[in-house]
């Protein structure tokens, strides 16, 4: 029965990392919480998962050509910086603060998905931020620290942190290279945050292989779909999921 759990945990990671380009933190962390791992636990789990998925979703993107290659990597090495010192924050305080602050961050990434519903999307051909200076890919850079502590803080890998931060930056790029950029950099930071966790012992391998197998697979055949589905249902899709997992986050925080 726990393997079907991890199992479905998958599918459900696929899609929405596949989809959005988010984390399957909204759906691991509290589902392996439930289950009786620790929040700690949970974490680090949801981020070797993160690692595993993100691999086959960024090959569906970049198949496409929505991956622009020196703005992932350039996001994802201020994240592995910042992933690094959330992780040593998450591993020295008590699991109930964050789990409140995990609560409202979903709440809060509801509220700006649920905003983005109506973002018109612009012509490839004028959308294309590749040749900007190397200041702004600095600054991508400087931005995705903050993005890595919350990555490992909270085992978000940042994935609609890190379109934020491309929406700031390089307004008018394809909300679809934008998901594709942002599962690379998710990759790094990821892979960062998932060092320090297993360093320290908190990461159920068993469940994260299971999980990230599965998640895997499905990611990169919902990745593909995406191509063809209208942005206003991927934003409200995902500003759902935020809504239900926070909420059911913050009951078990405070019972």
């Amino acid at each position: 029965m726990e393997i079907l759990i991890y199992a479905l945990i998958g599918i459900i990671t696929g899609i929405l990392t596949g989809i959005t380009g988010s984390s399957g933190v909204v759906i691991v962390v509290p589902a392996l919480s439930f289950m009786g791992h620790t929040f700690q636990q949970s974490v680090g789990t949801s981020l070797l998962v993160d690692v595993i998925t993100t691999i086959s979703v960024t090959y569906a993107y970049f198949r496409k050509g929505n991956v622009a290659i020196p703005l992932g990597l350039s996001l994802g090495t201020g994240a592995i910086i910042g992933a690094q010192i959330g992780s040593f924050i998450a591993l020295s305080i008590p699991e109930r603060p964050l789990e409140i602050f995990f609560a409202i961050f979903t709440l809060l990434m509801a509220y700006r998905a649920y905003r983005s519903r109506n973002r018109k999307a612009i012509p490839k051909e004028q959308s294309d931020n590749s040749k900007r200076s190397s200041v702004w890919y600095i600054f991508a850079a400087i931005l995705s620290i903050l993005v890595g502590i919350i990555t490992g803080t909270l085992g978000a890998s940042g994935g609609i942190m890190f379109i934020a931060v491309m929406m700031i930056l390089f307004k008018g790029m394809d909300v679809k290279k934008m998901v594709g950029t942002a599962t690379l950099a998710m990759f790094l930071s990821a892979s960062s945050g998932t060092a320090a966790y297993a360093i320290s012992g908190v990461i159920d391998l068993e469940a994260g292989i299971i999980i990230g197998s599965i998640a895997l697979i499905s990611g990169y055949f919902f990745g593909r779909k995406a191509n063809e589905l209208n942005p206003r249902i991927i934003y409200m899709f995902l500003s759902s999921v935020f809504v239900i997992v926070g909420i059911s986050e913050f009951l078990r925080a405070i019972y």
